[in-house]
């Protein structure tokens, strides 16, 4: 239960941090597509953990093995099946955890439902999971990148470092630094704020704007199934994601006066003259870039010491071990894009399926 996500498009993942390995199955991927291994070698390295002084040192060479649904390069249509072995586990790291419940975990979330868990690592609920997503969005990416729509997501806050006001969203600018920051002066302050964060045992918390082009008009279904609800479902499902708008969002000092994005025509094609909309009316895409921002809460495995309780319910002293980021970015980067591809590759593939 809870482990597919996806209408027509659908990714089921499977896999702990600390077993044997992290994979999943995508499902209803067309076929005949040619696979873009540099594209799914590229976000998976992304996502990699030990790839800066920014972020945790554990080390996995994160290669991905394709086990069905390809053919000579090309998707057949078939299920994809695919795993990444776990190969760089400590395991002994959390042996300490096996009798105790970690602060602002699932861990006793888990225990309650399940009745026992896997104190390894956080187990199923493991960011490490989020690579079988990268994977699939990777696929995604493919398929959406020959209809002309490429995603992207940069780094706006982190701690209390945020972006100046103005700040376009240039992805060169961005690339300069590993933050994927557009803002560079803002970017080595964070870096900063992250450096001592980890060197004092903390974390920080993010956030992300993502920027969707090429998306055309008529995306997302009524109601329940709008696009920005899909969006929201699938943000809000990585792991220390806290908050999403789109949009405007919680901005609601302008009057619908304002507010309001006013239609005008271009070349034939319907245009507003403001995205307040965020690229969505009605819960449908209306051609507009769809731009949405989201938060993440500071990573919880801290090595500071914390009060907790244990399976008994006394109260303990608890020291967390193992090797942690400070902050979920830049690591989520390519989680977000993904998640956002899949919820985009669903979507189109859904808008074909109401025309004969």
């Amino acid at each position: 239960m809870g482990n597919t996500f996806g209408h027509i498009f659908r990714l089921t993942t499977f896999g702990e941090s600390h077993g044997p390995a992290i994979g999943g199955i995508i499902d209803g991927c067309p076929a005949g597509m040619t696979v873009d291994y540099e594209l799914l070698e590229g976000d998976v390295a992304r996502r990699r953990p030990g790839q800066s002084g920014l972020t945790t040192t554990r080390k996995e060479d994160d290669k991905v093995e394709l086990l069905s649904g390809i053919f000579e390069g090309r998707t057949t249509g078939a299920p994809i099946a695919f795993m990444v072995r776990n190969i760089n586990v400590r395991s002994g790291d959390y042996e300490n955890l096996r009798e105790l419940f970690r602060p602002s975990h699932a861990d006793y979330t888990y225990t309650v439902k399940y009745g026992l868990r896997d104190h390894r690592g956080g187990g199923r609920a493991s960011a490490r999971e989020t690579l079988a997503r990268v994977v699939a969005g990777a696929f995604a990416k493919m398929a959406l990148r020959e209809q002309g729509i490429g995603i992207e997501a940069f780094t706006t806050r982190i701690g209390t470092v945020g972006i100046a006001s103005g700040i376009a969203f240039e992805s060169d600018k961005a690339a300069e630094n590993p933050l994927h920051c557009p803002d560079s002066k803002a970017a080595a302050a964070m870096a900063e704020a992250l450096t001592k964060a980890k060197a004092d045992g903390d974390s920080l918390g993010a956030w992300v704007h993502c920027i969707v082009k090429g998306v055309p008009a008529g995306w997302g279904e009524p109601h329940f199934d709008k696009l920005q609800a899909m969006l929201a479902s699938a943000m809000l499902s990585i792991p220390a994601c806290k908050g999403f708008e789109y949009g405007s969002g919680f901005d609601i000092s302008l009057p619908g006066s304002l507010a309001n994005d006013a239609f005008y025509a271009e070349n034939g094609r319907i245009r507003t003259r403001s995205n307040h909309s965020g690229g969505i009316q009605g819960g449908i895409s209306n051609g507009e870039d769809i731009c949405f921002n989201i938060a993440f809460k500071p990573i919880a495995s801290i090595s500071r010491p914390q009060e907790t309780i244990g399976l008994d319910g006394r109260p303990a002293s608890l020291i967390i071990k193992g090797r942690h980021d400070p902050c979920v970015l830049p690591r989520a980067l390519p989680v977000v894009e993904a998640m956002a591809a899949i919820v985009l590759m669903d979507a189109g593939l859904m808008a074909k399926a109401i025309h004969l």
